[in-house]
């Protein structure tokens, strides 16, 4: 009876943590999945990912898995090794609960959840596409070819129809037919390019030039640039946020954000945060954004009323990419 009680115990503590909010952080300097507790401000858990890292991170919509796939110990389109699998991870049990495993090196890198199907979409480099997933199964059920190298980042929008990758050495964006699985168009920005967003209603995705201090904006009606938005310094990663009026935008040199008015597709302000911030993540709500400083190892808090720092959070060496898990 007593170890029945137990059971059933631990049984229910698990699920209560599946659900809660929890934000999951790609710690590629310690080759693990980092787990931050978002009330308490602190990192709870690293959970390791087998050897080698992982840059990226996705949760599944009831919070309990997330999906993270080994890109390998190399920058894009760097010598080193090519990472094969992506590995899930119970976040209850903290656990490897499961793999998918592509035969082969691909570096596989960026992972988003369908919003229409629940597929799994992961961006394979060396593969020039995007992998299809069903994470029920953990089965490769598809592709989609990006007619690019180093196909790295990628955004999927809200409709289910298009998907946008950022070919970093080609300085290309690719738009995808989600449905066909066949590239539409590749648009020119610079010599090379870093990450890609989409805007809530689908009208915009943003891509930062690696060569000058500037944002492409492309229209996704004509799939080509409509504003050049200047910027005080390069930037890396962008977010808008939920309710479509801004975008912000990490300016790593500078230490901090900027903030676009989408309406003007002008910079309005701009906020501090500790050393080389990377990736920016909008928490469920719409109030607060998450933003990771690679190299200071930590995760900056932003206020999105007041767009100040409330705090910062440890969140282990190098964690660059961001996810968000469990209820809102």
């Amino acid at each position: 009876m007593l170890r029945s009680s137990v059971v059933a115990v631990t049984l229910a503590l698990l699920g209560t943590f599946a659900s809660a909010q929890v934000l999951l952080v790609a710690q590629k300097g310690e080759a693990s999945l980092g787990i931050i507790d978002p009330a308490a401000g602190r990192l709870v858990a690293s959970v390791p990912e087998g050897g080698v890292t992982g840059h990226e991170v996705v949760a599944s919509p009831d919070g309990r898995i997330a999906y993270v796939p080994i890109y390998g110990n190399s920058g894009v389109g760097q010598p080193g090794t090519d990472g094969s699998k992506i590995v899930a991870i119970d976040i209850a049990s903290r656990k490897i609960v499961g793999t998918v495993d592509f035969g082969r090196g691909v570096r596989p890198h960026m992972p988003i959840l369908g919003p229409k199907d629940g597929l799994l979409y992961v961006t394979t480099e060396l593969q020039q596409s995007i992998a299809l997933i069903d994470p029920k199964t953990l089965k490769i059920v598809g592709a989609i070819p990006t007619g690019q190298p180093q196909s790295h980042m990628l955004a999927l929008s809200h409709d289910g129809r298009r998907g946008y990758t950022a070919n970093v050495g080609p300085g290309t964006v690719s738009v995808l037919d989600i449905a066909a699985r066949k590239t539409l168009a590749v648009i020119p920005i610079s010599k090379t390019t870093q990450r890609i967003s989409i805007t809530p209603d689908d009208k915009w995705v943003f891509t930062a030039d690696q060569t000058s201090p500037r944002l492409a904006a492309i229209d996704t009606a004509t799939n080509k640039i409509a504003h050049w938005i200047p910027l005080d310094a390069v930037a890396y990663g962008t977010a808008p946020t939920l309710d479509g009026r801004y975008l912000v935008v990490t300016i790593p040199t500078k230490s901090e954000v900027a903030v676009v008015d989408l309406k003007t597709m002008q910079v309005v302000r701009s906020v501090q945060t500790p050393a080389d911030p990377e990736e920016v993540l909008m928490r469920p709500g719409g109030k607060t954004a998450y933003v990771s400083c690679v190299s200071s190892h930590q995760v900056a808090e932003i206020d999105l009323a007041t767009w100040k720092v409330t705090r910062t959070i440890q969140d282990g060496k190098s964690s660059d990419g961001l996810a968000w898990a469990g209820s809102r």
